[in-house]
């Protein structure tokens, strides 16, 4: 191949995994572990949050008329809702994504994740196809690789 016509290219290459029993096994402890880590931050949150409200509440019974810090409870509040609504929403996403493969049939494919390789490419290649390749694989093993390479 004629370096003058060729180039060294970057894609993105998809990896999908057939869904076996140890394949949900794995992927269902990994979301319980995210759902777990998920209720300790909101449990953190709600402590943390707590305690800059009775600490704020402490300087409001010291200075009853200081609207600042009223107003700063008011704020501090706001953002623990805010946080907490977020925290509770990536739950439910997960709660969901658990449900879902708990549901799959045996031996379909799903998409797992991406990476990257690097590919030749030389005048008169469908770059199309070429950029078009994905791996496929049964609990960790590489068992086809489709598209041109």
């Amino acid at each position: 191949m004629n370096d003058a016509n060729a180039l060294l290219l970057k894609r993105v290459v998809n990896i999908k995994a057939i869904v076996t029993p140890l394949w949900k096994e794995e992927a269902q402890k990994q979301l319980q572990s995210q759902i777990n880590q998920l209720d300790s931050q909101l449990q953190q949150l709600e402590m943390q949050g707590q305690r800059m409200l009775t600490e704020l509440q402490k300087q409001v019974e010291a200075q009853p008329g200081n609207g600042a810090i009223q107003q700063q409870m008011g704020d501090v509040q706001n953002r623990l809702n805010q946080d907490k609504s977020k925290l509770l929403q990536q739950k439910n996403q997960t709660l969901q994504q658990l449900q879902q493969v708990q549901t799959l049939d045996l031996d379909v494919e799903v998409e797992q994740g991406k990476v990257e390789s690097f590919f030749n490419v030389a005048v008169g290649d469908n770059l199309v196809k070429k950029l078009q390749v994905e791996i496929l694989i049964k609990d960790g093993v590489i068992q086809e690789i489709r598209g041109e390479l």
